[in-house]
């Protein structure tokens, strides 16, 4: 019997575009609420790397992240003060733009996911 032992960076790209997809459920329900009286739209904290992984680290200003594909970064953190006057707080087009960006960033993970799985069926002689 054999035991497969994932890479950590295979790990961290699973995890990655399992909070992408978690993530754009949250902003559909944004989206779908936004006629809701009261109803304060959400988001979820960004992924941190787990400890003992494998992280990204930006060593220079010129390097692109993966919050951004323009290499511009994006602030999570900034709330909107934007209100209708039921007290809906959800802006159409925010959570379109996070949406999109959430998308492009899913697809980039997917996308170094199955590169590195072909890397390794490359390696084993599999490819």
């Amino acid at each position: 019997m054999t035991t497969s032992v994932e890479p950590p960076l295979m790990a961290a790209l699973k995890t990655k575009m399992r909070w992408h997809e978690a993530r754009q459920a949250v902003l559909a329900e944004n989206v779908t609420n936004a006629s809701t009286v009261g109803y304060q739209a959400h988001d979820l904290r960004p992924v941190e790397a787990e400890e003992g992984g494998v992280g990204l680290a930006r060593t220079a200003q010129g390097h692109m992240t993966l919050a951004s594909s323009a290499g511009v970064d994006r602030d999570e953190s900034r709330s909107t003060f934007e209100r209708t006057p039921d007290g809906n707080s959800v802006v159409l087009e925010e959570q379109m733009i996070k949406a999109a960006q959430n998308q492009m960033d899913h697809q980039m993970a997917a996308t170094l996911y199955a590169k590195s799985l072909g890397l390794l069926r490359t390696a084993l002689g599999r490819g």
